[in-house]
């Protein structure tokens, strides 16, 4: 699903990112230059990564 229209970014685009180290909104945006343009993807960017991330959290509290 896109989350930027502007750019063209996925979801996916989005979860590979924070798969591949990026740690907050920031270092994605920076990564994917997401929501630079018209700002419409924002909340539904922020959400997605911050849903990413707990899921990462979670995995690793299990293993541990």
């Amino acid at each position: 699903m896109y989350v930027c229209l502007c750019r063209g970014i996925t979801d996916q685009d989005i979860q590979d990112a924070v798969a591949n180290g990026s740690e907050s909104f920031r270092e994605v945006r920076d990564l994917l230059d997401l929501g630079t343009c018209c700002g419409r993807c924002v909340p539904e960017a922020r959400a997605l990564i911050n849903s990413e991330l707990a899921e990462i959290a979670a995995r690793i509290s299990v293993a541990a």
